[in-house]
């Protein structure tokens, strides 16, 4: 392997992009002592448009696209990315080189006053980002009052310290990496809150045609990380995947099969469909195929407005 003498990585400038983007620029000097490994912050569209939620203005993707046209541009060999924010669908020029092992997956509970879910009176007001969170909520809890939040891990405390909430649901892996554990109350167990298709782990992408960053890359790919969320992003591929679409896919690794499961519906009425899938772990794509297929046996273009 060719050692470089730059290695530069692209990353949103929010403080939770760069601990992660820093998390990757420190595994890679651990392994190229001789490189000087960077970082290029950038802010993305989806940074700066605060005053609506991801579904009405484009998807997770706006949180992607300038650190992609940085790789085209050259001026940067490598971007990190939270896994649930990647399209479901690449360009070709496009590719991940690596899956990172996962942080914990789980949705969780943040609350000043209140210790669960179920401890929440009738009329609290909950905060969460998006539509797969609003769809468990009204489904599982209806006497609750579902608010839209947008903004960066601390904005979003910030308005719930300030009262705007009664309690918010994020994600507790952005939590633990911001060395905020503290503020967990409860860490929701997948039976309540199934999550995100990739909820938990770092995608690493990079150009389709960058052998040599790839080579690079190749040891922090985690399979059974890769095998598990190949399977959850194929049911939301499978179903339209975007952030406007309310959808949970969460699969694990178990006695050496996937375990995938995966639940779609309406957001607006609570109403969802669910099912369980057990594959090979090299056949991730065709075990989301089949949650796919089980899911629109059950309704799931109907709930989601397509049929």
């Amino acid at each position: 392997m060719n050692t470089p003498a730059r290695v530069i990585i692209a990353t949103r400038e929010s403080p939770l992009a760069l601990w992660q983007a820093r998390h990757v620029q420190g595994l890679l000097a651990q392994r190229l002592p001789a490189s000087s490994v960077e970082l290029l912050g950038m802010t993305t569209r989806g940074d700066q448009i605060l005053d609506r939620t991801l579904s009405k203005v484009g998807g997770k993707g706006l949180f992607v696209k300038e650190l992609e046209v940085a790789l085209l541009e050259r001026r940067a060999h490598l971007a990190v990315h939270s896994l649930k924010d990647v399209p479901m669908e690449l360009a070709p020029e496009f590719t991940l080189a690596a899956v990172m092992a996962r942080e914990d997956p789980r949705d969780c509970l943040v609350s000043n006053r209140y210790a669960t879910l179920d401890a929440l009176p009738a009329g609290a007001r909950v905060g969460t980002s998006s539509l797969r969170r609003e769809l468990m909520l009204r489904s599982r809890f209806p006497a609750l009052v579902i608010e839209a939040i947008r903004g960066n891990v601390n904005t979003r405390l910030a308005k719930l310290d300030r009262g705007d909430f009664d309690a918010l649901v994020m994600a507790a892996a952005g939590l633990k990496r911001l060395g905020l554990a503290d503020r967990i109350r409860q860490i929701i167990p997948t039976t309540v809150s199934l999550p995100a298709p990739g909820q938990g782990a770092l995608g690493i992408e990079i150009l389709s045609d960058d052998a040599a960053t790839a080579e690079l890359l190749a040891p922090l790919d985690d399979p059974p990380t890769r095998a598990a969320t190949a399977a959850e992003r194929g049911v939301s591929r499978g179903l339209g995947g975007s952030c406007q679409v309310p959808l949970a896919a969460y699969a694990e690794v178990e006695g050496g099969k996937l375990r995938l499961r995966a639940l779609v519906g309406n957001a607006a009425s609570g109403e969802f469909v669910e099912t369980e899938a057990i594959g090979e772990l090299h056949a991730a794509e065709a075990l989301a195929a089949t949650a796919v297929a089980r899911l629109k046996e059950q309704g799931a273009l109907r709930l989601l407005g397509m049929a």
